[in-house]
């Protein structure tokens, strides 16, 4: 019995032809060029879908110079706001034909340089990167082999490089506001770190600006030290406060998953949320709504930084010469039951 014949590949021109463009323009849309009509990329990528074209991965590397690989450095993969932000990233480098190798740095110097350099993610064309440690001047030096996108707080606002940044002051602030618009007033900042990273630092900014408009002294008794910002250090901290600070009335936490670890140490101190201590996280992570009772925080728009860092990457690798472009991520506060608008009962 013979076997059925080989399916002749699909070819560039055929596509073309069927899409009623050059096959100049069938390229760019393969390739993921941002100087394309939305609506012809629209019509060309269905052709593509309806007609199977594959282009050749050996051919287009060869013609590019390039792999099709983007890399997204972070410091923890299980931690919930970096691996959402990664599902967001990844689904927009499919939807621009690009596959995407995620690294762990652990927030560690080192990690974050070797990434930096490009190792061990050597074969990605550019890198969004979250950096907790690189100095300054190593962030804003040239990485003509692997440009770079920042993602996050860490460095200087004026740094010459792509960047998605996050106001953490303005988040800490809108936190702090609405738990003194609910009537606390012995507000604790949990996030505090020794060695301090930016993110800390910005966020202990945001807090102490909006106690001082609400005419509120700081108080050092209200701010225990953490190791890091999991939930048991979470838990840890607020163990430690509540024996240094029983009149404590609200607790801002500078992730959601310091928050929840508050919430568990709370509980187990027969304390009860909202009625006397009021509790505020930052990221809305997907726990925040199933936790008990369900936690009141300022999201972070991640899809939004995605999105945008991916478009800042793929824009910088088809036009090298563009000038550092800075955007912000919006941010929003979700009021739960941790934390409700009404006053403590």
């Amino acid at each position: 019995m013979s076997s059925p014949p080989t399916r002749r590949p699909v070819t560039i021109r055929e596509v073309a032809a069927a899409a009623g463009v050059s096959p100049k323009t069938v390229s760019n849309v393969v390739n993921a060029y941002v100087h394309v009509h939305p609506e012809t990329r629209r019509r060309v990528q269905g052709v593509i879908d309806a007609l199977g074209y594959r282009p050749s991965a050996v051919g287009r590397q060869l013609r590019s110079g390039r792999t099709g690989m983007i890399a997204l450095a972070v410091p923890s993969i299980s931690a919930p706001y970096f691996a959402d932000l990664a599902r967001h990233v990844a689904a927009q480098a499919r939807e621009r034909g690009l596959v995407l190798v995620v690294e762990q740095t652990e927030g560690q110097l080192e990690r974050e340089r070797e990434v930096a350099d490009g190792q061990p993610v050597r074969f990605a064309d550019g890198l969004l990167l979250s950096a907790l440690e690189m100095p300054d001047e190593e962030l804003a030096a040239p990485h003509p082999d692997t440009p770079i996108v920042l993602i996050g707080e860490h460095g200087g606002s004026d740094l010459p490089v792509d960047r998605v940044s996050i106001d953490s002051a303005g988040v800490a602030r809108l936190a702090v506001d609405h738990l003194v618009s609910c009537g606390r007033s012995r507000v604790a900042f949990l996030g505090d770190k020794a060695p301090v990273h930016n993110s800390a630092r910005l966020r202990m900014a945001g807090y102490r600006a909006a106690l001082d408009a609400a005419g509120l002294a700081f108080d050092s008794t209200l701010v225990p030290l953490c190791d890091d910002w999991t939930r048991e250090d979470g838990h840890r901290a607020t163990v430690a406060l509540l024996a240094a600070r029983p009149d404590v009335d609200a607790v801002f936490a500078a992730n959601d998953e310091l928050a929840l670890g508050a919430l568990a140490a709370l509980r187990e101190a027969g304390r009860s949320v909202p009625g006397e201590v009021a509790v505020v996280g930052v990221d809305d992570v997907g726990e925040a709504r199933f936790s008990w009772p369900a936690l009141t925080t300022v999201a972070i728009d991640r899809a939004f930084v995605a999105e945008r860092a991916v478009e800042l990457l793929t824009t910088r690798l088809a036009d090298p010469a563009l000038p550092p472009r800075q955007l912000q991520t919006p941010f929003r506060l979700v009021v739960r039951d941790s934390a409700p608008v009404t006053a403590r009962v």
